[in-house]
């Protein structure tokens, strides 16, 4: 009855920043476009689908429209998106390289690595790293 999750979805402020930061930064692609007329909201509505790997997050920007900023530590909800990474250390010296600071770890425990960064519209990612 249910396949999969289809796609996780994301409000932001700077739909162009941030896509430039999956694409450029993250190695996402991105899938399609589309914009939406709301008569009943009053305004339009653009969605950018960028994959990697078979994930979907589906990028919204209501336009004319200022988001409440990105949730900060434990509060209900998604909390985050986890993105694994083949070697974790080589992966923060490419984020650094190109101005991207980790805000979070990195940690190692027994079976994996663990750190996060934040994207432009200050969303929490995860990289982990799983050793075998």
């Amino acid at each position: 009855m249910f396949k999969r999750i289809d796609h996780v979805e994301m409000t932001v402020a700077n739909p162009e920043e941030t896509i430039a930061f999956y694409t450029d930064v993250l190695g996402f692609k991105v899938k399609s476009r589309d914009r939406i007329e709301r008569a009943s909201a009053g305004v339009p509505l653009n969605l950018v689908y960028l994959e990697l790997g078979g994930t979907v997050i589906e990028v919204l920007h209501h336009e004319g429209l200022k988001p409440a900023p990105a949730p900060e530590g434990d509060h209900l909800g998604y909390g985050i998106i986890a993105l694994e990474v083949e070697d974790m250390q080589k992966a923060l010296a490419y984020l650094q390289a190109r101005g991207v600071e980790c805000t979070w770890g990195p940690r190692t425990r027994e079976r994996y690595a663990r750190a996060e960064i934040r994207d432009p519209n200050g969303h929490s990612i995860e990289l982990r790293q799983w050793f075998k």
